[in-house]
């Protein structure tokens, strides 16, 4: 991937485009593979870095989802179970199974949960990854050594999956490139071109790295902004009434030995009547998340105090080492993109299930609401959304089966004299094909994204952020004001993510 050359084909391109994406999560980039793969022309722009918004921020799971079994919600469930299966074989390198323990401390807590997990595995089918079981009281204290035992009674055992969020999104940009799309990050839609008759034929884009503007023409234009779609859709009209409820997760992030194990722990009921989860992820457990509604949805979330005493007071009650603000090693929140359903206003109680709507005026096509785990069949229902709007040819969806593998650039075990920092895997060499070949252009995109170092010790990265931003300018030819003002702003970023921590 090469942002100047991306940006160069868009400014020159001789005719529009079949397909613009305004949006470089998930989803757009997801549409983005999908849409090249079916043969058309296909732009993409994002006004930040590739999944900087919402989908580097979740839990890290793939999964069908028990909460929604709970619910009712029964088709959203086998979806999700079947994207799941369909992920771990098309990217095996980052989405991988993982065993859940849920610890019971009465006889009908075991009971109904494990009739609950057996419900999962039948939904499941032949998509299951193991079976499911009840736990005795020693075994469960075996699989999450952390836990309280007195009263335990034992535990419920299930499988699902976990992956790398933004990793698997670099990916999809690199396949989506791969396969013909042209993708920029930091270039903005300033404002629609439309036609006389009022029809979105194109945007405005800006380069948010030099100012400059240019025309980008489509035959049809997909908002994929997640959170941020309302702001796109009035954008296009100033009268649009919202359509997302944004509700924000927050997480926080301990050091693996903190909990022990391989297992990940889920907390069956929380005082907001939510589960909890605590997951080993490379060097660090994640445990989240919240559901706090927002009232608009900021640029960039932080997290609350009184989300990260939520998390603190809730893992507490489960562990016999009490987890302290100094344990915090960083922490993270995300906003979820959730679709408004009637006057629903506890936003745990909305579905996760996706829209795709049509501005009636105006054809602005916007995909709102899901979930990561099914980001392929929602990318799916876009992009056959698309082709009917714009009138395209509606070739049949190529992804189902779609290895990501040839895509995936593991990052090698640096050996610690080739580091920037003792504590991060980096080497001056990753960054420069991170630069190169994957659009990063700061130390955050580096050590956030391409990287997860930011999300495993923010106090380390803070620390290699000079080194970090050296190696960037070198490639990219910055002078020493530029890299006084980029270590300037990675830290004040960096420090939300210590919020929280002692």
């Amino acid at each position: 991937m090469n942002r100047d050359r991306s940006i160069e084909t868009m400014r020159r391109a001789d005719e529009p485009f079949d397909v613009l994406i305004i949006g470089g999560g998930s989803t757009g980039l997801g549409a983005a593979l999908d849409a090249a793969l079916r043969g058309f022309r296909v732009a993409l722009v994002e006004r930040g870095d590739f999944a900087s918004g919402t989908s580097s921020k979740s839990t890290k799971l793939i999964h069908g989802g028990l909460r929604y079994l709970k619910q009712g919600n029964i088709p959203l469930v086998r979806e999700s179970l079947r994207e799941r299966e369909r992920l771990l074989r098309n990217a095996p390198s980052l989405v991988t199974p993982l065993g859940f323990v849920i610890p019971c401390y009465s006889r009908f807590t075991k009971a109904y949960y494990r009739l609950g997990v057996k419900a999962y595995d039948l939904l499941s089918g032949s998509k299951s990854l193991a079976n499911s079981g009840g736990l005795s009281a020693s075994e469960t204290l075996k699989l999450l050594p952390s836990v309280h035992a007195d009263g335990l009674v034992g535990g419920t055992l299930y499988f699902d999956a976990q992956f790398d969020d933004a990793r698997l999104c670099i990916t999809l940009a690199i396949a989506a490139t791969a396969e013909g799309a042209t993708l920029a990050n930091y270039t903005s839609a300033a404002g629609f071109l439309k036609d006389a008759d009022g029809r979105v034929i194109g945007v405005d884009a800006r380069d948010e790295e030099t100012g400059e503007t240019f025309e980008v023409h489509a035959r049809v234009v997909l908002n994929a902004c997640g959170p941020w779609c309302d702001e796109i859709r009035q954008l296009d009209d100033a009268n649009a009434q919202p359509m997302i409820a944004p509700s924000q997760g927050t997480h926080i992030v301990l050091d693996r030995r903190t909990l022990g194990g391989e297992h990940a722990m889920m907390i069956p009921k929380t005082d907001d009547g939510r589960i909890l989860f605590a997951i080993p992820f490379g060097e660090s457990i994640v445990v989240g998340t919240t559901d706090t509604a927002l009232d608009r949805v900021p640029r960039e979330p932080g997290a609350m105090p009184d989300e990260i005493e939520f998390i603190l007071r809730t893992l507490n009650r489960y562990v016999q080492n009490p987890i302290e603000r100094s344990d915090i090693r960083s922490v993270f929140a995300g906003v979820r993109p959730l679709v408004r359903s009637g006057s629903a206003s506890n936003t745990s109680k909305i579905a996760r299930n996706h829209v795709v709507r049509v501005a009636k005026r105006s054809g602005l096509l916007t995909v709102a609401g899901g979930k990561w785990t099914t980001f392929r069949q929602i990318a799916q229902d876009a992009i056959d959304a698309c082709a009917d709007s714009g009138q395209l040819e509606r070739t049949p969806c190529a992804t189902h089966d779609y290895s990501l593998e040839p895509h995936i650039r593991p990052q090698a075990d640096r050996d610690a004299r080739e580091r920037v920092h003792p504590n991060i895997g980096l080497s001056e060499a990753d960054i420069e094909r991170m630069v190169t070949s994957e659009m990063a252009m700061r130390i955050e995109d580096v050590l956030a994204r391409r990287n997860r170092a930011l999300i495993h010790d923010a106090r380390h990265c803070i620390e290699a952020a000079p080194a970090v931003g050296r190696a960037i300018a070198n490639v990219r030819g910055e002078d020493k004001a530029w890299l006084d003002a980029e270590c300037g702003a990675f830290v004040a970023s960096a420090s939300r993510a210590l919020l929280g921590a002692g």
